[in-house]
Formats: C-alpha cells, structure tokens, sequence
C-alpha cells in the first residue's frame, strides 16, 4: 500500500492530554497509512503541563505544544471561571522537556485589562519555555455564562494597536492575525491548510469541494465507527464561489493573499475575481499591495477580527448549540 504524505497532526481541544499515553498508539496506525513530512502538535490545559506527561508526549513524537494559559493574572481566571494553576511546575516542566515549539494562548479584550497587564502576560511565557504566543479577542459565545461586561469595541481595538506596536518595539514576528514568534521561532497553526481530515467527535474535514463535521455524541461517534459508517453530522457541499471565499477568508489569516497561491490553487486569477473588493480595501487601508501579494495592515487586522467575530457568532456559535442538542441534525440553515 502507497502511503499519502501529510504536512501535519494537530490533536486539539478539549482535552487529548487524558489520553496522553495512546499518543504514540495513534500516530503510529496513522504512521501505517500516512507519512508526517512535517510536524506534530498538541493542545494542552495548564493542568497538564507536568515533566511526566511531557516526557510521555515527547516519546509520542509531539514537537509542537500549545498550552491555553488565557492569562497568568488571578483576576482574569476567575472571569473566565478558570482555577488557577501552579505555574512555577508548568515552567519547570517547559526547562526539563524541549519541544520545537511552546506556544502559549492568551486572551485580550477583558474589562480594565491594559496594555501592561499584557505585556506581563506575554513576557511572563517568553522569560518561561515559551517561543511563540496566541493572543485572540475575547468572543461571547452564547452557550457560556457571562457574568461581566465586555469591553466596547473603540478600547478593543486602540488595545490591538498597542499589542502591536508593542510586539513590533520588541521584535516579535508576527506570523499570523494572532499570533507573535520569538526570534523567528517555528511557526504554530491548526487553521491555514488548504485541506485536511478530522478524526473524532466534533472533528472538522475539509476536503477540496466539501466542508464536513463529525457528531458531538460519543456514544453516537462510537456506533457509526463500529458499524463502518463515517460519523458525519452535517456537510456542506461548496460551490465554486464559496469554496475560493472560503480559501480567501483562512489564507488573509496570515496576514497576506498571494495572488500567484490563488492562481494554483483555483485555476483563475485573483484581480479578476476580487478587484473591486481588493481596491477598495486598499483605499480603506486595509490592505496594501507588495509586488504580487497583498498584504493585511493593522487596520486591516482589526476589521479582520470585526467580521471574525461576526462569522463566529453566526455560525459556529449556532452550530455548535444545534450540535450539542442533536447528533445528527437534518439541516442548519444560516441566514
């Protein structure tokens, strides 16, 4: 049997470190069938972040960790309704297991939170294992239990610019719209791939005209695998159109659209479907154009954000609620 070649495994959130020591089991079954060509990550709660665990993930081939601090300041965790953890182990652990890249996930737009404060945050994981950092907008999902007022969207953004003005002072690479490299550091990203399968429950694929995702039910999961049938809870097919928005929407999210990579990918040329949209976003000052690439300002960043939010809100927020209600939903109609 011919194996395929993959760029990447990504075990993500919730939790694949309860099952840390099966790390190994399954990249080796996917090892039968794929070969890795590049890299290895893994999602991690604080609380897992332990010398043994990371030995054990290590072991497993893992060179990529992500680990979701939020925020190293008290008053942020119990806003979040997070415990707190025992930071001084999750850095001893970090200095005694190497890994290519540690990145940490932090929060930004919380009530009173500065500039400061966040400074300490990202210089806290930088001065402890860390190499690269995550720092996404604070979203309100409707299914979580809001007990504080959100920061108004004028503070959120001078707060954005302040990041990166901070970032930029200090040297930082930022490589993606929310995330910074230390020196150059590997990059570490779950969502720019042109395509990519999902294994297990909630899992997403994406495939080169469909959209998939998996049932939220593992008892439901667990029947479709046993009895041979894909656990798939809703698809959708794309059209053309959609399917080059789709590309546009998860590629901008590296800041910069290739027109020569559009071109590759979907056999037309980038100006001649987007001109309009991209001249105006260059008048905006969204955008501006560097040889044969457009690249995203800071303003652009935000806006970036701006709709983010909006998509996730409605869509994967109303997604999810249907899925965690119905495992296999007959439809989810957006409008």
């Amino acid at each position: 049997m011919e194996k395929k070649e993959v760029t990447s495994l990504y075990f993500g959130g919730g939790t694949p470190a309860l099952v840390a020591n099966k790390i190994k089991q399954i990249v080796g079954h996917i090892n039968t069938y794929f070969t890795i060509t590049e890299d290895i990550g893994i999602e991690l709660h604080p609380c897992d972040v332990t010398e043994e665990k990371l030995l054990v993930l290590k072991d497993a081939g893992v060179t990529k960790i992500s680990i979701g601090i939020q925020s190293f300041q008290t008053e942020y965790l119990k806003l979040l309704c997070r415990g707190e953890f025992n930071y001084n182990r999750i850095f001893s652990a970090l200095a005694k297991v190497n890994f290519e890249t540690v990145s940490m996930d932090f929060i930004f737009g919380l009530p009173g939170q500065t500039i400061e404060i966040l400074k300490r945050d990202i210089e806290t994981a930088f001065n402890n294992g860390a190499n690269h950092f995550a720092i996404y907008p604070f979203i309100d999902f409707t299914f979580t239990d809001r007990k504080f007022i959100k920061m108004n969207n004028r503070e959120k953004k001078k707060l954005l610019y302040e990041i990166v003005d901070y970032c930029n002072e200090q040297g930082y690479v930022r490589d993606l719209i929310w995330t910074y490299s230390k020196y150059g550091s590997s990059k570490y990203s779950s969502m720019t791939r042109e395509n990519f399968l999902g294994f297990g429950c909630s899992a997403t694929t994406l495939l080169e005209d469909q959209f998939k995702i998996n049932t939220f039910d593992l008892q439901e999961y667990q029947h479709r695998i046993n009895s041979g049938n894909l656990p798939t809870a809703l698809k959708l097919n794309f059209s053309r159109r959609q399917r080059m928005v789709y590309y546009l929407f998860w590629t901008a999210y590296t800041m910069r659209v290739n027109s020569t990579d559009f071109k590759t990918f979907s056999g037309e040329r980038l100006e001649q479907n987007y001109g309009f949209e991209l001249l105006l976003a260059r008048i905006l000052g969204f955008v501006k154009k560097e040889n044969n690439q457009f690249v995203m300002t800071t303003k652009g960043s935000y806006y970036y954000y701006y709709y983010e939010n909006f998509y996730t809100l409605s869509y994967i927020d109303r997604m999810w609620n249907l899925m965690k209600n119905e495992p296999f939903p007959r439809e989810l109609i957006i409008k």
